[in-house]
């Protein structure tokens, strides 16, 4: 949400001051781009402790529970 009120925010102040219509769009296109890579950082990092409960189970499973057939 964060994100989007950025660029909405952005978008505006660049209208205000004058700027040519390609500079905006090229403004606002480069903005969107970094926003959604910020925003996939922050998911994997909010991720990050669920993938090393799952990484630590499967270990876990293999190492002690698992027993292959001989």
């Amino acid at each position: 949400m964060f994100e989007i009120i950025f660029i909405l925010v952005f978008v505006a102040t660049l209208l205000v001051t004058g700027v040519t219509m390609f500079t905006i769009f090229a403004a606002t296109g480069l903005a969107l781009f970094v926003m959604a890579i910020i925003g996939m950082v922050g998911a994997a990092m909010k991720l990050l402790p669920w993938l090393i409960v799952i990484v630590l189970g499967v270990w876990f499973f293999k190492k002690c529970v698992y027993q292959p057939r001989r």
